[in-house]
């Protein structure tokens, strides 16, 4: 995944407006009942792991530009409209202890409509291991507080995700896609937007690949075998790397090994024997702590050294609620909605004038980004 740039997301607080909200909702729906019957489910979920068309999205429903805002409102009024759309497509979770419930969420829906156990189960595993990886594998000093799941009933999915830092006042944002996803635990992320910060434990690089295998090997000794080499990795090695740094030369990166370690957990690792890096992830309790400390020993005692660079991107948009650049225009809104529903009734019985009439129109502006 390219580094390309930075896209700054304030945390906002508030929450939006009634008024625009509904609008926002009643828009969503009007636009992914478009999208879905054009290109269909499967490439309409691709579409929110690309952070051009989501910033896009977010725009045209009318919400800010550049907010943290941004992924929470967008998420909750395209999980409402898909309440009552009948596109195949649905969502889940949410901001805060909604994001808790995904599991309940996902269970409901899947009897509802009559969706696989096979498949309920693949995506309830896409939506954990997501979470897991953002929160313990790539250690960002972002907090997750939104997790949001849309899915078909094909099992295809996409999931978008922010992690708030309130030290420096900024929200990151995390796309994934089932799309073309060969592994959760090496560079699984279609993209990642947020503030860049100097140090990050990124053990999803593909730099990392060594550091994953001895953080496994590790996870699999016996918790007194592994307890002896955690604490061995502790006593005196920052110090000595920093004394032979030579003047004026860039400090390396100072790993910090965490203040509590959860050994009761690394037991519960050594019974399990996992051999994969994603089998540990899965492990009940391993979160950052436990992993950090796995990096940290890799790293310091075996010289399996783990990326420190920021894996995040950037995207850009216009418009917002708060009058940025300019206030939301509730005629044009209520407007676009009615043209966006008529022209997506029409084309169910043949008439795609309408539509072709809007490609036609997209077509004399120059093309911000190719879709692949």
């Amino acid at each position: 995944m390219a580094r390309v740039g930075i896209a700054e997301l304030p945390l906002h607080g508030g929450k939006a407006p009634r008024w625009l909200f509904t609008r926002m909702v009643d828009l969503a729906e009007a636009i992914l009942t478009v999208t879905v019957d054009e290109i269909g489910s499967r490439e309409a979920l691709k579409r929110f792991s690309d952070p051009f068309w989501f910033q896009a999205f977010s725009c045209v429903l009318g919400f800010d530009w550049h907010s943290s805002g941004t992924t929470t409102v967008t998420c909750g009024a395209v999980k409402e409209a898909l309440l009552s759309a009948d596109l195949g497509i649905s969502a889940v979770g949410g901001k805060g202890g909604v994001s808790r419930r995904v599991g309940t969420e996902l269970g409901s829906i899947c009897e509802e409509r009559s969706i696989p156990h096979d498949v309920e189960r693949k995506v309830l595993r896409a939506s954990r291991l997501s979470a897991k990886v953002d929160s313990s594998a790539l250690q960002d000093g972002h907090q997750l507080y939104h997790h949001s799941l849309l899915f078909d009933n094909g099992g295809n999915w996409a999931v978008v995700q922010q992690g708030m830092n309130e030290a420096s006042g900024f929200a990151r944002r995390y796309h994934w896609s089932s799309d073309g996803l060969d592994c959760f635990c090496e560079e699984p992320h279609s993209s990642i937007l947020g503030e860049r910060m100097d140090r990050v434990l990124d053990l999803t690089s593909r730099s990392s690949s060594e550091a994953r295998k001895v953080c496994c090997e590790l996870a699999g000794e016996d918790p007194r075998r592994t307890s002896e080499v955690v604490r061995a990795a502790s006593r005196g090695c920052q110090r000595s790397i920093l004394e032979w740094t030579p003047q004026g030369e860039s400090v390396p990166s100072v790993l910090s090994m965490p203040k509590r370690i959860n050994w009761k957990v690394l037991r519960s690792c050594y019974e399990i024997q996992p051999t994969e890096f994603e089998e540990l992830l899965c492990v009940e309790g391993v979160g950052p702590s436990t992993v950090r400390a796995l990096a940290y020993a890799a790293e310091i005692i075996y010289g399996k050294e783990s990326s420190w660079k920021d894996p995040v991107k950037f995207s850009f948009a216009v418009g917002g609620k708060d009058g940025v650049p300019y206030p939301v225009d509730k005629r044009a809104m209520d407007r676009t909605i009615q043209i966006l529903r008529q022209g997506a009734e029409e084309a169910k019985i043949g008439n795609r004038e309408k539509l072709a009439a809007v490609e036609r129109l997209r077509r004399l502006v120059p093309p911000d980004i190719e879709w692949k």
